[in-house]
């Protein structure tokens, strides 16, 4: 069983920035890919990066390439994603998720583990 965390929300202007991140206990997060996804109201959540089991491969939605980062860090058994350049549009509850795939899937059945969220608001 892994227990996720989120935190690092907030609210920010456009164009500006946040971290979030993703604490994780009972399990080392090393043998997880690790996803992070968003829900917006009246949308379906969407997949928006992720990082393998090894953090040697990352993965983002063509809608938030080159504004986020995926990183993980195993001596804090944790993951972040870094925000620059928000959008209004990226305004939605932001969900950590841990899959037993080595790979990095992008459906959200293929992840097992979900933290609750944390709240994204990008004002204009």
């Amino acid at each position: 069983q892994v227990h996720l965390v989120e935190s690092g929300g907030g609210l920010v202007q456009a164009g500006g920035s946040l971290r979030l991140s993703c604490a994780a206990s009972g399990r080392t997060l090393s043998s997880y890919a690790m996803g992070w996804f968003r829900q917006a109201p009246g949308k379906e959540r969407e997949f928006v990066a992720g990082i393998n089991w090894n953090g040697r491969a990352t993965y983002y939605a063509d809608s938030v390439r080159g504004r986020l980062t995926i990183s993980g860090d195993n001596a804090k058994n944790s993951v972040s994603l870094q925000m620059h350049g928000l959008k209004p549009e990226d305004t939605a509850v932001y969900y950590c998720a841990a899959s037993n795939s080595r790979a990095c899937p992008s459906k959200n059945d293929d992840y097992t583990y979900w933290g609750q969220g944390t709240q994204v608001t990008v004002s204009s």
